[in-house]
């Protein structure tokens, strides 16, 4: 043979093994990432296979979020609002028990990790949805948060709010790919707080109806006793829920609700746990009364000065009222109170008078305030006037023209009442 057919002729058999392993490189390639693909769907707890392979208690929950999705939830009195209760759990608590309702933009949800990680009991959350896509979005994230986190599935009842003319529906696979990856409590959360990364509070196309959604948080706590109602950015004291149970044991004046006092802390990196840690912290500067620059009126009667000079506890270090006082305007406080207390006006929304509305009508049916002596609130971060968006002026000014008739209704609502707002 020729040397030159000899060279070519090899020559042709390199390139075509060059080729086939090219195609077989190419070939183990795809069918990795199709079994990734594959294991990552599986993992999902949204996408996973097949009730066979499911434990019973992820299967009933499915079930159940498919219920409560198909029902197309109820609408608000305004009807501009839609409501679907309990999405992954039934109703329940105990008579004699305190639970905590709190409520939720999808950019704020990643607070919810330390909520539980502070709040032993039973917690009710209103998600706030305003666009079909975030309805999708909701239930992906509450229903991965509870097949990952075992205390979150045992202790929290979520509750989702859309717009009326939105209808959430169980999600597809190709809702949920984005979290498919996730597989840890920490990594939901971890996404769910890139979500939440430069949304400034309430803005946005939709009006965040705060009052609707502590109404809906509050009537998810079932037959729950007490209920204290915060923002889903603010964490209790440590042991708040055990020290509130004891005090009321022996009963308990049906006219009275219980103040937390609230705070502001400049760094949220250690969080104060006792009354003598916020203390040490207050005394430098890192915490402060709950809006002292913003609006100290309305927290001034929670008389701070008086409640931070309060005398050392004994050696029981029990949970005990420290004074009484009745309400005055602008006054918000964050309490615990019986179920039975009125419900927020929920015509309120966005900024401005949404809590004060109910605090001044707590007082027209004759409640008094009782001031918990250890017992605080914090709001992780200072609050400042450049952290509002731009239409919240024009917001409090709306809501200010809405109380006024607000609290002439109150008179006519509370005839007998010696009380004014």
């Amino acid at each position: 043979m020729p040397t030159a057919v000899r060279c070519s002729f090899f020559r042709v058999v390199l390139v075509a093994l060059l080729l086939v392993a090219l195609l077989q490189l190419l070939y183990l390639s795809l069918l990795s990432n199709l079994h990734g693909q594959q294991q990552q769907r599986s993992a999902h707890p949204v996408l996973a296979g097949t009730p066979r392979t499911e434990p019973r208690w992820q299967r009933e929950q499915k079930d159940h979020l498919k219920a409560a999705l198909a029902s197309g939830g109820v609408l608000d009195a305004s009807g501009q609002y839609r409501i679907y209760r309990h999405l992954l759990s039934r109703e329940g608590g105990q008579s004699k028990d305190v639970a905590l309702a709190s409520h939720a933009s999808l950019s704020n949800l990643w607070h919810l990790q330390e909520l539980v990680q502070r709040w032993d009991g039973r917690i009710s959350l209103a998600l706030f949805a305003s666009s079909v896509a975030e309805a999708k979005l909701a239930t992906v994230l509450s229903y991965t948060l509870a097949q990952l986190c075992p205390s979150i599935r045992q202790r929290v009842a979520f509750h989702l709010v859309c717009q009326s003319g939105d209808t959430a529906v169980f999600p597809e696979p190709e809702d949920a790919v984005e979290f498919a990856h996730l597989q840890t409590c920490q990594a939901i959360f971890g996404k769910a707080t890139n979500m939440g990364t430069n949304i400034i509070n309430y803005a946005g196309n939709a009006s965040y109806p705060n009052n609707l959604l502590r109404n809906v948080a509050r009537a998810g706590i079932g037959s729950t006793g007490f209920v204290l109602v915060v923002d889903i950015d603010m964490v209790p004291s440590q042991g708040l829920r055990s020290g509130f149970l004891d005090l009321v044991a022996a009963g308990v004046d049906p006219h009275l609700v219980f103040v937390v006092p609230a705070f502001e802390i400049r760094h949220t990196r250690r969080l104060p746990g006792t009354k003598e840690e916020l203390l040490r912290l207050y005394q430098v500067g890192e915490v402060r009364a709950f809006y002292e620059e913003l609006c100290p009126r309305c927290q001034a009667p929670t008389n701070y000065s008086v409640w931070l000079n309060l005398p050392e506890k004994d050696t029981s270090g029990r949970l005990a009222v420290a004074y009484v006082i009745e309400w005055r305007d602008p006054w918000e406080p964050f309490y615990i109170g019986s179920k039975d207390v009125p419900a927020y006006d929920e015509r309120f929304k966005q900024y401005g008078f949404n809590r004060i509305s109910q605090a001044c009508e707590l007082n027209m049916a004759g409640f008094s305030f009782a001031i918990l002596d250890s017992a605080f609130l914090l709001h992780k971060g200072h609050k400042l006037p450049g952290d509002f968006h731009s239409q919240k002026e024009a917001e409090n000014k709306r809501n200010r023209l809405l109380y006024r008739g607000f609290k002439e209704e109150l008179k006519t609502k509370y005839p007998d009442s010696s009380r004014r707002c």
